[in-house]
């Protein structure tokens, strides 16, 4: 089994202070990567930041909303400043603004769509460029989500965003090839401030706070576990094990880890001509419908008491 050691290697984790990006940035500075935290609040993203070093690991702050260009440059100039190169960005910062579609707002839409998917995309390129001036290569791992995979009930701007982010990484690892850039999207699944409202994961949630481990069930069965479960695919896709890796989406969560399948043609059908919409009402329920393609995430299978 090969070592993953990432010593010499400075990264940057968006949303870093806490959860999910919190595990992602202790990963790395374990595995030996210097890394730039960061956060919204300056205390939850210090107190990362101390989590780091007192490990024994190497971190910096820095506390700015991710979204705009300014913002990107911001963490890859501050990479370079403290530790002289960057050689992986970790885009993990998000918020959800929950809403049926009827009752979205602008600014609900916006909001979600600023931070997770302009905000993908502005810190990607910022650090494409840098890593393609240093010219030896890099990483490049995008937080996605389930929701984006599949949809998910009341998220049309948080699920659109995390499709957007799924297809970015199809498109820039064909972009960054020749620069030894290899760009994957992770599907993480875990207990944090974001999934512990679902009210069927509740109980088990808090009973994770008390020490009590998830069951197998969930840990297999549902994938579902803690954020430090999903933290080890991170320091993997930015090691030189995982330089052949690129333009996937990995799902992992409590002991499962997943390779997703890119959207693709399942079933066709052919009319001399071309089709009139009668012909397609009349092939539609014995052909391409016949078993069409479900929606939303699977609800949990809870074993009966």
């Amino acid at each position: 089994m090969p070592s993953i050691d990432l010593t010499g290697k400075v990264a940057v984790v968006t949303g870093s202070g806490r959860g999910l990006g919190l595990a992602y940035a202790q990963a790395l500075a374990a595995a030996g990567a210097s890394v730039v935290v960061n956060d919204i609040d300056e205390a939850v993203a210090e107190a990362a930041v101390k989590s780091i070093t007192e490990a024994g690991g190497t971190a910096v702050a820095e506390v700015v909303p991710v979204g705009t260009t300014e913002a990107a440059d911001r963490l890859v100039g501050r990479a370079v400043e403290e530790f002289g190169r960057l050689d992986i960005l970790v885009t993990n910062a998000g918020i959800l603004r929950d809403k049926v579609l009827w009752k979205m707002s602008d600014d609900d839409f916006d909001a979600v769509i600023t931070t997770h998917l302009k905000g993908t995309f502005t810190c990607a390129r910022a650090a494409a460029i840098r890593m393609r001036e240093q010219g030896e290569g890099g990483s490049l791992i995008l937080v996605g989500s389930p929701a984006g995979q599949r949809g998910n009930f009341g998220q049309t701007n948080y699920a659109a965003a995390k499709a957007g982010i799924a297809a970015f990484a199809r498109t820039w690892a064909m972009e960054l090839g020749r620069a030894n850039i290899t760009v994957n999207a992770i599907i993480p699944v875990a207990a944090t401030a974001m999934t512990e409202t679902i009210p069927i994961f509740a109980p088990y949630v808090e009973a994770l706070r008390e020490g009590k481990p998830f069951p197998d069930f969930l840990r297999k069965g549902e994938g579902f576990g803690t954020p430090e479960d999903c933290a080890a695919l991170v320091p993997f896709l930015a090691s030189e094990a995982a330089r052949g890796v690129t333009g996937q989406a990995i799902g992992i969560g409590g002991d499962k880890v997943a390779l997703w399948s890119h959207p693709q043609e399942i079933k066709t059908a052919y009319a001399n001509g071309g089709w009139t919409p009668e012909a397609l009402a009349d092939v539609w329920p014995t052909s391409l419908g016949a078993e069409p393609q479900t929606v939303g995430i699977p609800a949990p299978k809870i074993p009966e008491a």
